[in-house]
């Protein structure tokens, strides 16, 4: 539940926005920007701890291990910011595999009461 409540922070277009400010942008531009890793890592930290204190304490520790990874010894080396948007990419899968199941579910939900209500209108039929 907290996970997929933390995909729902994560999948917010306010954090998307956010998240897109931190990617170098492949716009058409004269100017060419240059944007160190290590600026784009502080960056992503200074949205993630900013949209921490807005988020419910359920949505929390999903923000709180994506800062500690993009905090971590391990951070500092290459590759790092790689791990983080990877870890976002596996939430979202999960957030869409119980999506479907939560769908699967309604149909069914919905197959039943249309059946219980038909075998009611079938025994007020007999009733009458």
């Amino acid at each position: 539940v907290a996970l997929a409540d933390t995909i729902k922070v994560l999948n917010d277009d306010d954090a998307l926005d956010l998240f897109k400010k931190t990617l170098p942008s492949t716009g058409t531009s004269f100017v060419q920007l240059r944007v160190t890793a290590l600026s784009q890592r502080a960056e992503a930290l200074a949205m993630i701890r900013s949209m921490h204190k807005k988020a419910d304490k359920k949505l929390r520790p999903g923000l709180d291990l994506i800062a500690l990874s993009l905090s971590g010894q391990k951070a500092l080396t290459q590759g790092a910011f790689d791990k983080v948007i990877k870890m976002c990419d596996e939430m979202v899968e999960i957030l869409k595999k119980e999506q479907l199941d939560d769908d699967n579910k309604k149909e069914y939900c919905l197959a039943e009461f249309d059946q219980s209500d038909d075998s009611k209108k079938a025994l007020e039929r007999k009733i009458a």
